[in-house]
């Protein structure tokens, strides 16, 4: 079986900017409507669910208020500089930002692409929530713009 949460009816958005250091238009600063969704597969347990979408929208919920209207960064790319202290200063590509360190949030990625973003909230859900044992796999896609989705999968028991 499999459930899943559409981030545009429940309300699970968020807005951020960020760029892709090397790439020709996607390298100057710009901004996204993202949107979330998840997908659970796996077996219905004995309560008649796989999981309870009111546990998932929170979590899914709580993740993106953490980035909503933040400039997003790429904390691991060898192509970018970070300085920070009370300001946040970038280097990239020679360009020079500078930011107030809280609209920013560092990520743990090489590039602040939908694909590693998705990657990366997948790895952070399975952080938080205690996924059951009916649950196979979980399935995480971000919207960077309307009808353009990355999504990251994990097995999570055979």
């Amino acid at each position: 079986m499999r459930i899943a949460i559409d981030g545009n009816y429940s309300g699970i958005r968020f807005s951020a900017s960020h760029f892709i250091p090397g790439h020709d238009k996607c390298g100057r600063l710009h901004g996204h409507s993202y949107v979330l969704h998840l997908a659970l597969h796996g077996d219905m347990g004995d309560n008649g669910m796989i999981m309870d979408f009111v546990d998932l929208k929170k979590a899914l919920k709580d993740l993106v208020e953490e980035l909503d209207h933040r400039v997003l960064l790429p904390g691991r790319s060898p192509l970018v500089q970070i300085r920070q202290g009370s300001e946040v200063e970038v280097l990239a590509s020679g360009k020079r930002y500078v930011f107030p360190r809280e609209d920013v949030v560092i990520m743990d990625v090489a590039q602040c692409s939908a694909e590693a973003m998705a990657g990366l909230i997948l790895e952070r859900l399975i952080d938080v929530i205690e996924f059951t044992p009916n649950v196979h796999m979980i399935e995480v896609g971000l919207d960077e713009e309307r009808g353009q989705t990355a999504w990251a999968s994990k097995e999570l028991r055979p």
